[in-house]
């Protein structure tokens, strides 16, 4: 969402457009959002058009009310600065379920790899990862991420190859036990690929384009 707009949205609840229509002349709008009446009208008008608020045309004035739809965008906003400021354990990412290439399945089931996850994770890896694709914009959080450190496994030498440096944090995927992985030289990446004991397209019930949701533990 448009930085403008979640200001917008953000002076209207402030004035107590969520629980009930709040009446407002164009100057008013225009102080409130400190810009002219003009770039107010618009504002106003693309959050109409996003379905973020309702508006009712008087003679002078509007009445205006935040919609559900408003309200959850401002309350996302809000989770993601108390998460910042609260300084939790987690970071939480949500996206779809899509489909690897298969390589999953090879890379867990190298011994380097799944004896260390067994002895630094606590569980038997299944073979395979689950993966999940998240918006471009959560890169930022991947990067978070990184920079808590996490469980590092270190790369090894196995069939005549080189098998890569990764880093793991604990996860719940669905609410179910499971770990993040990263490889050490991969910051860009949009896909999360995530192991666990159980087999989580089976035991979750999961399709590709459903909605997931991973909590990466950081402490």
């Amino acid at each position: 969402m448009k930085p403008y707009l979640l200001q917008t949205l953000k002076e209207l609840a402030l004035l107590g457009a969520i629980p009930n229509k709040i009446e407002l002349s164009s100057h008013e709008r225009a102080q409130q959002l400190e810009t002219s009446q003009q770039t107010a009208s618009r504002y106003l008008l693309e959050l109409d058009l996003q379905q973020m608020i309702t508006r009712e045309f008087g003679v002078k004035k509007q009445l205006i009310q935040i919609t559900i739809t408003g309200a959850d965008a401002l309350e996302n906003e809000y989770m993601s600065y108390k998460q910042i400021f609260d300084l939790t354990n987690k970071v939480v990412f949500k996206g779809k379920l899509v489909s690897g290439m298969g390589e999953g399945k090879y890379y867990t089931g190298q011994k380097g790899y799944a004896e260390h996850f067994e002895k630094q994770l606590g569980f038997v890896a299944y073979p395979g990862t689950l993966n999940v694709e998240i918006e471009y914009i959560e890169r930022n959080k991947i990067r978070l991420l990184r920079s808590y450190g996490g469980i590092q496994i270190d790369e090894f030498q196995a069939e005549n190859r080189t098998f890569g440096n990764v880093v793991c944090f604990k996860a719940t995927i669905n609410g179910k036990e499971g770990a993040i992985v990263l490889p050490k030289r991969s910051h860009y990446a949009t896909v999360l690929e995530c192991i666990s004991p159980y087999n989580l397209r089976e035991t979750l019930g999961l399709h590709d384009g459903d909605t997931v949701e991973v909590v990466a533990y950081i402490q």
